[in-house]
């Protein structure tokens, strides 16, 4: 009889990612969390995995052979007390990976408080695209795949390397526990407010992570990150390359500076939007990415991707070739709809930078249209009001901005609101002239939306930023439209 094991906390995307992968090595799996429903409980039924509401400590009798606690799991939960009192063996999500399956398979870790799910979606499209079968766990769901996690049946592994923390009684970052042969660190600034004091302590956590990489690997970062850059003069034992995205004549470049200081690979935008560029490695075209993505933030994950199944063995035509036809995950600019020339996005974006970047891309590839952007501040970085003097700033490319008060907010909004109407010194009353407004109740936001957007003569965009559901603003939008 297959040995038995229940996740605690299974409907998150990376825990449910933990129980298909133990599925497919031959486990009985089952598990629990506090709401159970789709898309993760469908699709984890329809493995053959047993899922039980709620935290009633009658679910670990008889007792399973393992329980995976996730990081969501805090002491005082009924199902952590019971197995903490009984003794019941016990791992975390990341810990148990690590030990069951990453040590034979070579690790390929996207990491970075930006881009994290899109880099390594796009690694594990190139390794699938150039025939290499790859495992997965990834953060989110990849529309070029079926699913967020498989085992694959090739040597490589690909996976989000999440710097939040591991479990209730293993305060490190997940990463640490993934030993990855390749490392991305695609960016680094202070996020998660609740439980990093400082970007020291983030820095931190990254080293500890740069320490696991071998000799016979590779880190991958951009050029000109100082965050990136202290980590890096804190120990290095792995080649690194790095990753320019500077606009100038590269080849000449190149070659005019020594080999230890150069960037070994570059990019050279051909439009504005970043959805057409040009792949240079070591000073020579390589050849040219023409995509449906946007953003300079999406060229920096692509390439990123393009250089990682280049070290794994991919030639770089296949890689550029296969990078054109990725898809971007959902809920990363994923168009929802478009009703009469009003188009609807949904993006996760929820840090001041990741919105910045997120307009900015969408900016280039529509010109003057008018761009309406709704945020929830969701995230627990945002709730406790740590980047609320950079929110305003990071708006300013949209034409109408809606900000969405959740309960339990730790701040108000309004500061935000009147910083973005000073910059185009307007008066703050009329829906119809407004830069930002504040709302409260769902309903109405989404009334107001509707009625604005389609008062406007051209094409319209609304982007939505979240990282959670926003109560089902998308689809009612589009009800409503």
């Amino acid at each position: 009889m297959s040995k038995h094991i229940h996740i605690l906390g299974i409907c998150g995307t990376f825990m449910g990612g933990i129980a298909v992968l133990a599925k497919q090595l031959g486990y009985r799996v089952t598990g629990s969390d506090a709401n159970v429903y789709p898309p993760m409980s469908t699709q984890l039924e329809e493995q053959g995995i047993e899922l039980i509401e709620g935290y009633d400590p009658s679910q670990l009798d008889p007792a399973p052979d393992m329980v995976i606690v996730g990081n969501a799991m805090s002491r005082g939960n009924p199902c952590v007390e019971y197995m903490l009192n009984r003794k019941l063996p016990y791992t975390s999500g990341p810990q148990w990976l690590s030990e069951h399956l990453l040590q034979h398979r070579y690790v390929i870790a996207a990491s970075g408080t930006h881009g994290k799910t899109t880099t390594a979606a796009m690694v594990a499209w190139i390794l699938e695209y150039a025939g290499l079968n790859p495992g997965f766990l990834i953060g989110g769901v990849p529309q070029n795949f079926t699913e967020s996690a498989r085992l694959g049946g090739g040597y490589f592994f690909v996976i989000e390397a999440d710097e939040y923390d591991t479990a209730f009684f293993d305060k490190r970052s997940k990463f640490v526990h993934y030993q990855p042969n390749t490392l991305i660190m695609n960016n680094l600034e202070y996020d998660h407010a609740d439980i990093f004091p400082d970007l020291a302590a983030i820095q931190r956590q990254f080293h500890h992570v740069v320490r696991t990489v071998p000799s016979n690997g590779l880190i991958l970062m951009p050029d000109n990150v100082p965050a990136l850059d202290e980590v890096k003069a804190q120990g290095c034992w792995t080649p690194v390359q790095r990753l320019s995205l500077e606009d100038k004549e590269l080849g000449s470049e190149y070659k005019s500076r020594d080999v230890a200081d150069n960037c070994h690979w570059q990019a050279k935008k051909l439009r504005e939007d970043a959805s057409q560029f040009e792949v240079y490695c070591k000073g020579e075209l390589a050849g040219v990415v023409n995509w449906n993505l946007i953003g300079e933030h999406n060229l920096q994950n692509g390439m990123m991707a393009i250089a990682a199944a280049h070290y794994a063995g991919v030639e770089l035509s296949q890689a550029i070739t296969g990078l054109g036809e990725f898809k971007t995950p959902k809920r990363r600019m994923e168009v929802k709809g478009e009703v009469q020339g009003i188009r609807v996005y949904d993006d996760f974006a929820h840090h001041p930078t990741a919105i910045t970047t997120t307009l900015a891309g969408l900016r280039a590839a529509v010109g003057n249209e008018r761009i309406i952007a709704v945020l929830e501040p969701r995230s627990n970085t945002m709730r406790m009001g740590t980047h609320q003097q950079a929110l305003a700033q990071s708006l300013t490319l949209a034409d109408n901005v809606f900000l969405y008060q959740p309960e339990g907010l730790d701040w108000n909004l309004q500061p935000v609101a009147d910083e973005l109407c000073a910059s185009v010194d307007i008066e703050c009353s009329d829906i119809n002239k407004n830069k930002a407004v504040i709302h409260q109740q769902i309903d109405v936001l989404i009334a107001d939306i509707a009625t604005l957007a389609h008062k406007q003569d051209g094409p319209c965009h609304v982007l939505i930023m979240s990282n959670g559901g926003f109560a089902g603003i998308h689809d009612k939008l589009l009800a409503q439209l």
